[in-house]
This record gives C-alpha cells, structure tokens and sequence, in this order.
C-alpha cells in the first residue's frame, strides 16, 4: 500500500471520527453546564430524580421488554419454518420484513387508531390495556426487520435439518425442537436482536405520542421544549443506552465464537 492510499485512509477514519464524536463532545459538554461557571451533574441529578421520567422510563423498558417477547415468539417459529421447509417463501418473507422501514411509523399508528378505534369491531384504543397491547404490536412491527435477520443470521450458522430430524427421532414436537433445540443454538442471534430491539422502543416518539402512552421518547421530546439544560442529559442518557446495547451485542457475538470454537 502506497503512502498516499495510507494517508488518505488515516485522513478519512479521522474525519469519519471527528464528525461523529465533535457533536456528542459538544452535546455531553453543554448538559454539564447547568450551573454557573463551572461543570456540574445538576441536570443529571434533576432527570434521575423526576418522578415523571422514572415512571416514563420504566414503562418504555416494560414495553421493550414485551416487544422483544412478542417479537421472539413471532420471528423465531417463522424463521425456523422458512429455512426448514418452504425456503422459496424466503424473499416474499424478508420483503414483508422490510416493509417497516419504508412505511413511515405515522402512517401504521393511524392505520392502527384508525382500525382499532373506540367503534370499531375491536376498540382496543378505548382500554389502557387495549392500548398498551396496540403499542407493543405497533414496536414489534417496528422492529421486525432488525430481530428477523438477527435470527435468520443465527439459523444459518447451525444445521436446522439434522437438529429437527434428531429431536424428532427423539419424540420431540415441534414447540419442543423450537423452544429446547433451535432457541438455545440461536441465543446470541435472538440477543442480538433483542438489544436493538430495545435501543429502539426506548427512544421510539411517534407511536407513543399518538396512542397517549406514558412512553420516554415523548417525555424527552417535552422536556425538550420547557428545559434548557436536561433535555442534553436526557440525549447523552438515551445515546448511552444504544450503545451499552451495542456494546451488549458485540458481546453475545464473542461469547458464541468462543463457544463455538471451544466445542471444535
């Protein structure tokens, strides 16, 4: 590799780097300057101790935590069935995945209310309940594309038709081979896309704010608009949160290379 080639390399890592951690640097530096003259975590301390963003903030982990459930039960059977036995239904498949990202998320929530709605045949958004229920739908949805190939990726690394073809010499059924065979060979694939999962129903806006549901997105899109100085915090918070689940992915992909490589 030539110098120049070398040099450019360095140059475009270093612009690449600065570009995305001069704003983050700026962000984290202003949040800290909610007292006069000198650095501080009033902002910080203010945030953590409102009983409105515990209570937001506790709901929307609920909520993720309920979308990745809802997400496993849906993606994980299907994925398995596709790769087992209609492998030509594959690409209709992933295209129905990939619809969330380009159906923008405020075209399904009025989908949503307005098929869902206090007279319709099934009033789910005249419950909290109801509406709770709705809004975990609408976030799996959300993240089905992520938690779909995060699982797909898995079952290729694993041989499904020898497993399914043990377990059922075994006795096993199918909830069995799906939930005691598949599941555990794909843990770190479904981790995967659990953490993103919740990277994205903890900052998610739209549907929580149009479905009323005491979410964090709209917490912090409120606090935005009344404070100067917790809103960063509250940015610098949600940015930490992504990447601790980043961070817990890149994670749960060594820990199956090292498995894997301990079992050769």
């Amino acid at each position: 590799m030539s110098l120049y080639a070398r040099l450019t390399g360095w140059f475009v890592l270093i612009f690449g780097l600065a570009y995305f951690a001069l704003p983050l640097i700026g962000l984290t530096e202003f949040s800290l300057k909610a007292r006069r003259g000198v650095y501080s975590l009033d902002a910080y301390t203010k945030i953590i101790g409102d009983a409105e963003f515990q209570a937001t903030f506790l709901y929307s982990i609920v909520m993720a935590l309920v979308t990745i459930a809802f997400g496993i039960l849906l993606v994980v059977p299907t994925a398995f069935w596709v790769r087992l036995k209609m492998p030509w239904a594959r690409p209709y498949v992933e295209f129905l995945t990939l619809l969330p990202l380009v159906i923008p998320a405020i075209v399904i929530v009025f989908g949503y209310i307005r098929l869902y709605n206090t007279s319709s045949f099934l009033p789910l958004t005249g419950t909290t309940t109801g509406t709770n229920l709705l809004l975990g739908f609408g976030y799996t949805i959300l993240a089905l594309p992520y938690m779909y190939r995060a699982v797909d990726t898995g079952l290729r690394t694993i041989d499904v038709a020898t497993l399914t073809e043990a377990a059922q010499s075994l006795g096993a059924g199918w909830a069995t081979i799906i939930g005691r065979v598949i599941l555990p060979n794909i843990i770190p694939a479904v981790l995967s896309g659990a953490f993103l999962t919740f990277a994205i129903v903890i900052g998610e806006f739209t549907l929580a704010a149009l479905l009323n549901r005491p979410a964090f997105g709209p917490y912090l899109a409120r606090i935005g608009a009344n404070k100067p100085y917790e809103p960063f915090a509250l940015s610098v918070i949600a940015f930490g949160i992504t990447w601790v689940c980043m961070g817990l992915i890149q994670l749960a992909n060594r820990l199956s290379k090292h498995t894997k490589a301990a079992e050769r």
